[in-house]
């Protein structure tokens, strides 16, 4: 019997041609966990601002991949050992690291299930499938988590200018038609060295870390945290809120037994097991648009009208400023609604919700951006640039919000 070839090419419209690398990472490629990102969308409800942001966490993945496998080579013909099985594991790692993400993205954890991260999901799915692979992912599964002895291969997984940012800037500044988001990875890859374990970017990559800085901040902007993504994210949450609270307290169930079954159930880190795993890795986007089709014409009013908003773009009015939003602003805007559409204020609060929202692009704080000199000098990026705004982005913006329906003008 022939064996079937498993070192694939992609053609991925970002950068062209993409080689899957090892046998091993084409079956990881190809298992139901890692397939189901292809129906999980990389920017949530985005598409409703920019149309072509229809792009999927598979897609993105995929990128990381190229990406690293970019990075791991530019290093290694620098002369930074990193032998094959730390290869593979860091390829492993960064293909992986969204693995754990639900529907639409973010929503899903701020909603029907509690304080359950996507990063704690992905690991949860990596232990899973490093059992399934007999332990073929231990070393990958420590690089993830930060514990692998070689800091510079946990950077290139997760830091301030790790590879999961080089691809999501880039590949959503391409879906949405944001030019201003288009970094040159390519460049800054070939910029990177290690000295004394730690990522640095070389001298002559300090322009190319101040574009990507800057494209960091507009895009989050312009993208990211724009107002209408901002108000339909916030709109889903307390849809699939409201969806819980009418599952738990009445007798109610929808056909989908998957959503049905975290509908129904507290979902924690207490609770989550195999059996939760297992469903979870069943959940994408088109459980929650099927769900909404079904809950427009819902008998609960509340779950009702949210549905609509989303499935027909007729969301809630959003005013963003740049101090908190007044109590008795939010108070009368409440009552509008309650009276408006003849609801509890308890319900109003659906409707008319504030709440806050921050951008910073560089974290110097947190960990730096180093630039290394010819003559073996070390500098973070905000004091070796002379871009005077490099410090500003060192600052967290907060912009405050507002929502509330159209009728409440």
């Amino acid at each position: 019997m022939n064996q079937r070839n498993k070192l694939k090419i992609i053609n991925d419209p970002i950068y062209g041609f993409i080689t899957i690398p090892s046998p091993l990472i084409f079956d990881l490629i190809e298992h139901p966990y890692f397939q189901r990102l292809r129906r999980i969308t990389q920017m949530g409800l985005s598409h409703l601002v920019y149309p072509g942001a229809n792009h999927t966490r598979f897609h993105h993945a995929l990128g990381c991949l190229h990406l690293m496998k970019k990075s791991i080579d530019i290093l290694k013909s620098k002369g930074i050992e990193i032998s094959e099985e730390e290869e593979e594991a860091v390829l492993i790692a960064i293909l992986l690291h969204d693995i754990g993400h639900g529907p639409f993205s973010h929503a899903l954890e701020h909603s029907i299930v509690s304080d359950l991260s996507h990063e704690y999901l992905s690991l949860e799915f990596m232990n899973k499938l490093n059992s399934e692979f007999n332990g073929q992912l231990t070393l990958a599964i420590d690089i993830f988590r930060g514990n692998h002895d070689k800091k510079f291969l946990c950077q290139l997984i997760s830091s301030q200018l790790d590879v999961d940012r080089l691809d999501y800037l880039k590949r959503d500044s391409f879906y949405t038609g944001v030019a201003e988001g288009n970094i040159n990875s390519e460049r800054l890859i070939n910029m990177l060295n290690v000295v004394d374990d730690e990522l640095v970017v070389e001298e002559k990559g300090i322009y190319s870390i101040e574009k990507f800085l800057v494209a960091r901040r507009l895009m989050y902007w312009q993208v990211y945290l724009h107002k209408t993504s901002l108000c339909a994210e916030q709109i889903l949450i307390r849809l699939l809120r409201r969806a819980k609270f009418v599952f738990e307290t009445t007798e109610e169930t929808i056909e989908n037994s998957t959503l049905n079954y975290f509908l129904r159930h507290r979902i924690d880190s207490e609770n989550f097991d195999d059996l939760t795993l297992e469903l979870f890795s069943k959940l994408d986007d088109y459980d929650i648009i099927s769900a909404l089709k079904v809950w427009q014409h819902h008998d609960d009013f509340v779950l009702s009208k949210l549905s609509q908003m989303i499935l027909n773009r007729d969301l809630l009015k959003i005013k963003l400023k740049n101090e908190p939003v007044d109590a008795e602003k939010l108070e009368e805007y409440l009552k509008k609604a309650q009276k408006n559409f003849n609801i509890t204020i308890a319900e109003a609060a659906y409707f008319v919700f504030e709440g806050s929202t921050s951008n910073l692009a560089y974290q110097p704080d947190k960990e730096h951006i180093n630039i290394w000199y010819k003559n073996g000098k070390i500098k973070d990026v905000s004091s070796a640039s002379d871009q005077l705004n490099l410090k500003a982005l060192s600052k967290t913006v907060i912009k405050y919000y507002i929502c509330y329906p159209k009728s409440n003008n």
